[in-house]
């Protein structure tokens, strides 16, 4: 993959610009903020199944190398670390990584952050592989897969989250969240989200077997939270076809 490309200039310019503010939890990445603990439990549940490790344990992923692409300035990379992994964090914008580098140090946490190209990173061997909020920005979705393929171990874990292309992801996300100031304008192009079957039949074509997705809602109730629920945004797991 030495010639691909995964990386679209302009939505690198476009969160390069919000670097400033991404831990700032009412800045322009609020939302950001309010979904991390979401995709966290998530995140956690499927560590422990898929390693066997203890529920109980503070740090599940001890020994284990984790890697985020498109990490932003770090909202899933440190609490990744704080799990026990080794963590390397990819992002298109130089910025974001300027900014996870230096709350990372701020934290006391040693985070591996690269300004690369997943397509040309030569990475491989990661225990878990994790892309939240990503797949929909890419150049060729295709490509961005097949990469994060080639990075995972061959007994890891992938965990990917995503807006769904659904009539209620245009008119909340996009026209009401973006209208309304919750999200910088700019941010989502509704013709670019996946649908789950369309990004397990992208993932199956690379060897990967997909489990059940689980959906991201929200209601004035209970905020964002897991759910049956796909129609706005929703997470899965994915691994090596055994």
């Amino acid at each position: 993959m030495a010639n691909a490309t995964t990386i679209r200039p302009e939505e690198a310019a476009h969160f390069g610009k919000l670097a400033a503010e991404w831990w700032d939890p009412k800045g322009s990445s609020a939302m950001l903020h309010k979904l991390n603990p979401v995709r966290l439990r998530f995140i956690r549940d499927a560590v422990d199944a898929h390693f066997g490790t203890d529920p109980r344990s503070v740090r599940p992923l001890s020994g284990l190398r984790a890697l985020d692409v498109g990490c932003g300035a770090g909202l899933l990379c440190e609490p990744l670390a704080r799990l026990g992994a080794a963590v390397t964090g990819l992002d298109a914008a130089a910025e974001n990584i300027a900014a996870a580098s230096a709350h990372a140090a701020g934290a006391g946490l040693s985070i591996d952050y690269r300004n690369e190209d997943i397509a040309r990173a030569g990475l491989s061997g990661y225990d878990l592989v994790t892309s939240m909020e990503v797949i929909e920005h890419v150049a060729d979705k295709a490509t961005f897969i097949a990469a994060l393929v080639g990075a995972l171990a061959p007994d890891g874990l992938m965990i990917l989250s995503t807006p769904n292309r659904t009539p209620a992801s245009k008119w909340l996300m996009v026209e009401g969240a973006e209208r309304l100031g919750l999200v910088p304008r700019g941010t989502h192009h509704w013709d670019d989200f996946i649908t789950p079957p369309e990004l397990a039949l992208i993932l199956e074509d690379n060897g990967l077997q997909v489990g059940q997705p689980m959906g991201i809602a929200w209601n004035p109730m209970k905020g964002l939270h897991l759910s049956d629920d796909l129609a706005l945004n929703y997470i899965l797991t994915a691994k090596v076809r055994g």
